[in-house]
Order: C-alpha cells, then sequence, then structure tokens
C-alpha cells in the first residue's frame, strides 16, 4: 500500500490535488447537512447575518479559496504548507459550489428546483478532478500519438477540435456527458451529434417549434426523463434536501 501510496500520490505530485478533493468533498456534505438541520430547525446551528444582511457561506469560501489558492502559488512544492493551502482551497471551493446555483440565476434558490444546479455542479467537479487524479488527460491529449505530440500544430488542431466538441455537448444541454467527454472524447463526440434536449440554446436556435427535430428532440427527453427522472431526483433529494413546493 506504502509503495502504490509513493508511486501513484507523491511521486506524480498528487498528493495537493488529493487534499483539495477530500476537503471539497468533505466540507459541501457537511454544509449540506447542516443547512439541512438549520431548515428543518434541528441543532444548534443558525443563519449567519448582519442586521437584515444573511451571510451566505459562499462569502469564507471565497475568502478560503483564496487564501489557499494565493499560498499554493506562494510556498513551494516540497514543503508540507502547500498540502495544508490545498485542503484550504478545497474546502473553500466547497462551500462556493454549494451556492453554484444562486451565482448562476443572482437569486436565493438553494431550496428550490433551480438550486439543484449546484449539487450537479459539485458531482461533475468532483467527477473531472476524480478523473485526473487516476490519470486521465483533458480535452483528448492522452488520445494523442507521440508523432503528432512532436507536431504542436497537430497537436493544437487535435485540442481545439475536442474542446469544440465539448463545448458542443455543453450547448445541446448534456453537461454530465460534456464534462465526462472532457477526459473521454467518444463520450463527447456521442453527446455532440444526438438531439439537442428541447430546453437546450442549441434547440431554441435551430429547433423551430412545431419542426419535427423538435418533437424528435422532446419525446426523447421525455423518454429518458420517464426511466432516469425519478431514481435522480430520489437522489437528488438524499443529498441536497427536498426542494420547496411553490
Amino acid at each position: 500500500m506504502g509503495d502504490w501510496w509513493y508511486r501513484n500520490i507523491v511521486e506524480p505530485g498528487k498528493l495537493p490535488l488529493l487534499l483539495s478533493l477530500a476537503g471539497f468533498v468533505t466540507v459541501f456534505l457537511v454544509t449540506r447537512g447542516i443547512t439541512r438541520m438549520i431548515r428543518a430547525g434541528r441543532g444548534p446551528f443558525r443563519n449567519v447575518g448582519t442586521g437584515r444582511v444573511h451571510i451566505h457561506h459562499m462569502v469564507p469560501g471565497i475568502v478560503l479559496a483564496a487564501v489557499g489558492g494565493f499560498g499554493m502559488a506562494a510556498i513551494a512544492d516540497e514543503s508540507g504548507g502547500a498540502a495544508v493551502m490545498a485542503l484550504v482551497f478545497g474546502a473553500g471551493m466547497g462551500l462556493v459550489m454549494d451556492e453554484f446555483a444562486l451565482m448562476l440565476y443572482l437569486s436565493d434558490v438553494y431550496w428550490s428546483q433551480q438550486g439543484r444546479a449546484s449539487v450537479e455542479a459539485v458531482m461533475l467537479t468532483a467527477a473531472a478532478v476524480g478523473m485526473v487524479l487516476l490519470g486521465a488527460l483533458p480535452v483528448g491529449v492522452d488520445d494523442v500519438s507521440e508523432a503528432e505530440q512532436d507536431n504542436r500544430a497537430g497537436l493544437a488542431l487535435t485540442v481545439a477540435l475536442h474542446f469544440l466538441i465539448v463545448v458542443t455537448s455543453f450547448v445541446k444541454g448534456k453537461m454530465r456527458l460534456g464534462v465526462i467527454g472532457v477526459f473521454l472524447p467518444p463520450v463527447a463526440w456521442t453527446a455532440a451529434v444526438r438531439l439537442a434536449r428541447p430546453d437546450s440554446p442549441w434547440a431554441r436556435r435551430f429547433y423551430a417549434e412545431g419542426s419535427r427535430r423538435r418533437r424528435r428532440a422532446t419525446e426523447r427527453a421525455r423518454r429518458h426523463d420517464a426511466r432516469w427522472g425519478g431514481v435522480s431526483a430520489k437522489a437528488g433529494n438524499l443529498l441536497a434536501g427536498k426542494p420547496d413546493r411553490h
């Protein structure tokens, strides 16, 4: 076990990344637990505010992320301080990303259905960092041959093309597949060529109301949501709590 730890984590310099991920996930889970207790009126925790201003937990999160990020840049890699700063950075980002939906919608949607965007953003971020820890390289670089790596123009074109495909997946409303596709190119390619979600920017731009493509996209999304929507909702309720009913 010690040999594996050294070869796969310490020697490649992945310990700060691992600590950041650990801090990120742990603080997010703890924060969700505390906010659910506050919502239910249980435990000693209460909302923090000054006067009429409610202080969201992303505020101390931004401070911690700034301290950790600048600290990692300032401290030498071989020192233990860099590992501590990595942990602080991950903890700060856990607080910030827990309120991702608030920043996205510029409204306090924490307990609404829109607030689920925070949970999805955290899961996608954790998955992406986890893939890096496992050795996956982004934007298809791990699929490039040695000859292409020697040819900088060819490498740049490969990366740019795959980046475009990933962005297309996002615009088609397939965020999860797009993030996974950053590290596994065939996933992004599949998402990019298939029909877009009917509520996506791509569909609004290219699928006219009443068109065959719009109908096919709507029907496909309906079948997908009927099959997986319930499972996704239950998992979201377990992790984030049930959204408010309006």
